[in-house]
This record gives C-alpha cells, structure tokens and sequence, in this order.
C-alpha cells in the first residue's frame, strides 16, 4: 500500500496539477507563515510562495516520498527566500554560533513561544521575534510553529542538530526577557 509521502513524490515526478493543487491548499498558509517570518515582513512574501510552488512543480522528482514533505517544501522556500535576500540588501540566517551547546529548556516548562500563544498574545510575539536575530527566529519558527523535529530544521538550514539546538535554546531565551519585560 502507498504511503501519503510516496503517493506525493509519484505525482509529482508525473507533475500532476491535481496533486500540487492538494498541496498547495494544504500546505499554503504554512508556507506563507514560515516566509514572513523568515523575512521578518509580509511583503514580497506571496512572490516567494508561487515561486516555491513553480520550484516544486519543476524539481519535484528531487522529492523521495520517503520523509515528510514539509522539509522538503520548507528548505525549497528557504532557498528561493536566500536567493531573494541576495539579490537584494537584507540580513544574513548566518550568524555566530557559540562554542557550546546549551541544554533545552526542560520539557514540562512551557516555552516563551508557547506562553504567548496560549495567552493568544500573537502581537508582542509577532514583535518579539521580529527583534530576534533571523537564524534564532527560523529555528524557532520551524520547531515551534511548524512542529519540526530538530533533524528536520537540520536538513532545512543546512547546519548540524546541534546548532539548530543552540539556536532554539538563544533564541528561547531572548524572547523570555523581552517577553518578561514588555510592557502589558
């Protein structure tokens, strides 16, 4: 029997409109979620989304139906998002990474992110994040927003689990301070 993944990557190779109209309704808001976050602003961003969904149209026998698609879709936006950036004067999600590994928070305590979802208080986390440097706003985004696993961000930004687990770990901690001393 056929899995979701691998139903995906036949249609694809076959560059199936239907499939890629199921994906396209299904995966659409994420992707324009993940694009303004990566970018920091929504303009520009449903530019982005049709090129990634071209890009995924013509490339999408690169897809192997064996792991979860959203990677696959994310790190494709990403790229075209990097190209974009290149092409014109914006911030680099490369950054200076710390000599260690710190540990994440513990896993009963709830995150910055999650607090500030739950509390439905989207615009100081909107804002937040904005002030967060763009390579601790896309590990946070992807893991938090996304559901991604660690080796997941991985694959998508092109750096080992452990820079993603630090990234997650700076970035949760700048948004608990600015979280803790925004102003109600």
């Amino acid at each position: 029997m056929e899995s979701d993944t691998q139903r995906i990557a036949v249609g694809l190779r076959r560059r199936d409109f239907a499939v890629l109209e199921t994906l396209v309704e299904q995966y659409q808001y994420r992707l324009v979620r993940y694009l303004a976050s990566l970018l920091g602003r929504r303009d520009g961003v449903d530019d982005l989304v049709q090129e990634t969904w071209l890009r995924v149209l013509e490339r999408g026998e690169s897809y192997d139906g064996y792991s979860r698609f959203e990677p696959w879709l994310f790190r494709v936006a990403r790229n075209i998002a990097l190209d974009a950036m290149r092409k014109g004067p914006m911030f680099s999600l490369d950054s200076h990474e710390g000599d260690g590994v710190r540990s994440l928070p513990a896993s009963g305590e709830p995150s910055p992110y999650t607090l500030a979802a739950r509390t439905q208080d989207a615009e100081r986390l909107a804002h937040s994040l904005q002030t967060l440097e763009p390579a601790c706003r896309e590990a946070l985004v992807l893991r938090f927003q996304e559901d991604l696993s660690l080796q997941e961000i991985s694959g998508i930004v092109g750096a080992p689990v452990s820079t993603v687990a630090s990234r997650i770990y700076r970035g949760l901690a700048a948004l608990r301070l600015q979280l803790e001393g925004y102003p109600a």
